[in-house]
């Protein structure tokens, strides 16, 4: 018993809250013309990321998705 060792515990780092840039910003309608933007919610492969990565309310990802799903169909972002 008395050799038991325990491990340290570890303190967890402050997670901060994700909020969703549109909504904050009151966006009615994504661009897909508009491929900066587009492009911040994209890996470099190409692939839309999800929400819990970004943090984009339900709403805004499936708006976020057809543009960016128009935007490769016209060849703006890879």
């Amino acid at each position: 018993m008395a050799n038991q060792r325990r491990k340290p515990k570890r303190k967890k780092a402050a997670v901060r809250a994700k909020v969703c840039r549109f909504s904050e910003q009151k966006v009615t309608y994504i661009d897909f013309t508009d491929a900066d933007v587009l492009k911040k919610f994209m890996t470099e492969g190409g692939r839309i990321l999800p929400r819990r990565i970004t943090g984009v309310s339900k709403r805004y990802q499936a708006m976020l998705a057809s543009a960016i799903k128009r935007a490769r169909n016209i060849a703006l972002v890879k």
